[in-house]
Parts: structure tokens; C-alpha cells; sequence
């Protein structure tokens, strides 16, 4: 039977010296306003429509069918029930915002970038799967702010949203989320949320197709900071196989659905016990995990 591998806990909250006060550096300021804005964190939708969704829901269908009746002048709201901790742990997001991980797993992408920028880790970042792209959006901005204006961050998706899976892994069999339409988001709206948040330069590629197609291929050279978020079991491997021997030594790999998807979950600790991994994996919040490569 596979293991699971060990587990320490993350901190809950970001250290940094004055980061909600006075004392702070502008960099740090405008960092944690990104994050909350990325997310909507303190000013949240008070209303959703009723066709959004992450997760595959006959009556969301239901709404759909509706909404198209009402053509392109209505849509179909509800009032959003939001518990205090769901934005920091990222189990509801907003509807308009541009990432859903949570405060927790935003503050883990910024400790793990100013940490890979002071201890001089070698390599570029990445994030394989990347919804709306806000992740990546403070990744770029993260680089800038702590003065590292040598690497590349690698935005890596389908743009299409989830595969289906493939019928001869038996790990993601009802796991189907191919037809959850929110999940499926264009290059060209990923690229202009980057845009509009002004980080879209040279220092950004894309990386536009099934993740087996793209990253075994990827001209990319050694990674300081990989960030996988593919949900099931073939996406999480597909990642891991491609990229991982590119993480240079201290640089920091990041599970996103760790916890929330046992698919996922089981990718994770087979690729970790097949090549001996024995880093202790730490706990981010709920789902998101990460550990340091030796």
C-alpha cells in the first residue's frame, strides 16, 4: 500500500516586517493589496450568477438553459453566502476574481519567491494549470518587487479547460470536470488580466496546450518555482515527469490539490516514493502542499 508522505505544517500567516502597517516597503504594500485584489479578498461580489460554476452540476445546466432564454440583457444571480475564512482558505472565490487559491496558498507563493530571490535559486517559475492566471500574476509582480528581473515566468495551461480523462487511468475515473465551462479560460483573457494588472512583458510566456504536449518540449532550463495545479491524476504526473528534474536544488515545488483531489493526491505520492523523494512535505492550508527539493 502507498504511503503518504510525511507531513509538517506551514505558518498561517506571512512574516513579513510591517506588511500591514506603516513600517512595510512600498514593494511589500502594494504585494499583500495584489494578493487581496487578485482574490477579491475584502470586497467580495455580493452576488453570483447562477451559472458559475467549478464543480459539474445538473442544476447549473438548468440555469444555463434559462439564461439563454433571457438572452444577453438578464442574468441570473444569487446572493453569495460567504463564510469569513472561505477567501483565506480558498474554498469559495469570487466570481470576478482572478485566482481561487486562497490567502494561505498566495502567501506560500510569496514566501517561496522572495526566498528563491534571496538565497539566489537558480532557474525560472512556473505554474502548470493557471485558470484566470492571477497566481502567475503575482508571481511576476512578486520578481519585480524584490528586484529579480532575470527569469521567466512560465504560464503553462490548456486554456481549455480539464481533459477527460483518459480511460485507462483508473485513479481519475469520476473525476470528469472537462465539461465545467468556468474552468475553461482563453489565452487571450489570461493574457489580459496580466495586461490590465500591468505585468503582460517579455518576461512572460505562454505555454498554450495539453500538458503532455507542452512541457516535455518547454524550452525551459532549471526551475526555482514550480507550482502544479492539474487536479487529477494524469495532469499532476504529466507535470511532475516533465519538470521536476529541472527543479534545481532548494527550489520549491507546490501542490495545489494535494488535499482536494485525491487523484491527485495519489500522483503525488507515487512519483514521490518511485524516485525516492524524501523531502517532508509541508502543509500549506486544506489542500495545497509544497516541499523543497534537496
Amino acid at each position: 500500500m502507498m504511503q503518504s508522505a510525511s507531513l509538517e505544517q506551514a505558518p498561517a500567516t506571512l512574516e513579513v516586517a510591517g506588511a500591514q502597517g506603516g513600517g512595510a516597503s512600498a514593494e511589500e504594500r502594494y504585494l499583500e493589496l495584489l494578493k487581496r485584489t487578485l482574490m477579491r479578498i475584502g470586497f467580495e461580489a455580493k452576488y453570483e450568477p447562477l451559472t458559475f460554476q467549478r464543480v459539474p452540476s445538473i442544476r447549473t445546466k438548468i440555469y444555463r438553459v434559462l439564461a439563454r432564454a433571457l438572452g444577453p440583457r438578464y442574468e441570473i444571480v444569487r446572493r453569495r453566502r460567504v463564510r469569513r475564512e472561505d477567501p483565506t482558505e480558498g474554498r469559495k472565490c469570487s466570481p470576478d476574481a482572478e485566482s481561487m487559491i486562497g490567502l494561505y496558498r498566495m502567501n506560500n507563493l510569496h514566501e517561496a519567491i522572495r526566498t528563491i530571490v534571496r538565497e539566489k535559486i537558480p532557474g525560472d517559475v512556473i505554474e502548470a494549470g493557471v485558470w484566470r492566471g492571477g497566481a502567475a500574476i503575482f508571481m511576476r509582480a512578486a520578481l519585480w518587487a524584490y528586484g529579480d528581473e532575470s527569469r521567466t515566468v512560465w504560464v503553462a495551461d490548456s486554456f481549455e479547460g480539464l481533459p477527460k480523462p483518459s480511460e485507462n487511468i483508473a485513479a481519475d475515473a469520476g473525476y470528469d470536470l472537462s465539461g465545467v465551462s468556468d474552468l475553461a479560460v482563453s489565452v487571450q483573457e489570461v493574457q489580459e488580466n496580466f495586461r490590465k494588472y500591468g505585468w503582460l512583458d517579455e518576461r512572460v510566456r505562454f505555454l498554450k496546450g495539453w500538458f503532455k504536449d507542452t512541457l516535455p518540449t518547454a524550452p525551459i532550463g532549471s526551475i526555482a518555482l514550480l507550482r502544479a495545479d492539474g487536479d487529477l491524476y494524469e495532469s499532476t504526473m504529466d507535470i511532475l515527469n516533465a519538470l521536476y528534474e529541472k527543479v534545481s536544488p532548494g527550489g520549491y515545488v507546490v501542490i495545489d490539490d494535494y488535499g482536494a483531489w485525491p487523484p491527485c493526491q495519489k500522483a503525488v505520492d507515487e512519483f514521490r516514493a518511485k524516485h525516492g523523494i524524501t523531502e517532508p512535505m509541508v502543509t500549506i492550508d486544506w489542500t495545497g502542499r509544497y516541499w523543497r527539493k534537496g
